[in-house]
């Protein structure tokens, strides 16, 4: 039975504590805050036994074996390595850090002391995903794909109202590229592995608004990811909705997916030959084909990663080398680190490109 903590009181920690108290390997110990009453009820109405107000007792705490890190973006870095220096293993809400520099520095330390540290980044635990990997192969050449991701936040509309919001700050390492596009980007990866350069289109927000993010910060964008023979195309909001499919074009077929965050269906269509067309006919093939398939889902799809972050965490226990750790449909331990860190390296260029800025870039300069 591994022992968690948490850290944070956000909805996000409210799903994952979800999925703790229903799983047989794992259970909720009680979370840490700053606000020492919000602390305690947060903590028994979930089930706990114990919280904490300050990150030494958490850490001090023998019976806690692994923290999950629901903070803001910017101090990730800095809990994880806090955790990792108590020989807890740590899972950490998406996106993993500021930037990779940093994703960098805790990775090493959790090398160092043998314990396991990862994403929790819902696509690569997915066996929905998994799925969807293995029918790649299936279409043949890939040459496209648009993988999207947008929805409206109404944390937007507490800007434009003036109000200061976590979500769109850069001095927390927010904004939509890193909240939302992340999806998009880390899919992109654990699919096709890290681009060779990439092209970003942000939509940033109004000049005026810049007093309350603390600097030029994305609310949407594209960014067009270039392979040796294929082109890759990222498109994500957190201002407008976006209601059109994800989809992987090859020579021969595309394959549509229902969604990019939660994917419940997939369908093929095979082309067929190709007929020449005219004025009147735009596309006309014949023999063609669709196959249409249901996706592996669940109510709460936190479940993926908590059991393969605990079976990793078992694995370690049974004498099996940190990196080697199985972790679930995309690989070992190492493989989701590396998945994590290409991300962050394809994010952090997007970033310089559009000229936006968090305080941990700095730090490392």
């Amino acid at each position: 039975m591994l022992r968690f903590a948490t850290i944070g009181t956000s909805m996000i920690t409210d799903n994952f504590i979800e999925v703790l108290n229903a799983s047989a390997d794992a259970c909720f110990v009680g979370t840490l805050s700053r606000d020492e009453e919000r602390g305690a009820t947060f903590t028994a109405e979930r089930g706990g036994t114990q919280s904490f107000t300050t990150l030494d007792a958490l850490c001090a705490y023998d019976e806690v074996d692994a923290v999950y890190v629901g903070t803001p973006n910017a101090v990730h870095a800095e809990q994880a390595l806090a955790c990792i220096a108590a020989g807890k293993h740590v899972l950490v809400e998406k996106p993993f850090a500021s930037n990779v520099t940093e994703a960098k520095r805790v990775f090493d330390a959790a090398r160092a002391a043998g314990v396991v540290v990862m994403e929790a980044m819902r696509p690569v635990h997915d066996p929905a995903f998994a799925a969807v990997r293995d029918l790649l192969p299936r279409l043949g050449r890939i040459r496209r794909a648009s993988l999207r991701f947008g929805k409206y936040s109404s944390r937007y509309d507490t800007l434009l109202s003036g109000t200061r919001t976590n979500i769109f700050d850069c001095a927390l390492a927010s904004g939509a590229l890193m909240d939302m596009g992340v999806y998009c980007v880390e899919t992109m990866v654990a699919l096709f592995g890290k681009p060779a350069s990439s092209h970003f289109a942000p939509v940033l927000f109004d000049e005026n608004t810049r007093s309350l993010t603390n600097g030029p910060l994305d609310g949407a964008g594209s960014l067009l990811a270039h392979y040796p023979d294929k082109v890759v195309e990222v498109a994500y909001s957190k201002m407008t909705n976006d209601d059109l499919p994800v989809q992987i074009e090859s020579e021969t077929a595309t394959l549509t997916l229902d969604s990019l965050s939660i994917p419940t269906h997939a369908r093929i269509d095979f082309r067929g030959k190709v007929e020449r067309g005219s004025a009147k006919v735009m596309r006309a093939s014949t023999g063609g084909h669709t196959e249409e398939m249901d996706l592996p889902t669940c109510d709460n799809t936190m479940t993926y990663e908590l059991a393969d972050f605990v079976a990793a965490v078992e694995a370690v226990r049974a004498g099996t080398a940190l990196d080697d750790a199985p972790a679930g449909p995309f690989g070992t331990v190492k493989a989701c680190r590396e998945i994590t860190l290409a991300t962050l390296e394809v994010m952090d260029d997007a970033r310089r490109q559009a000229g936006i800025t968090f305080p941990a870039d700095n730090a490392f300069r």
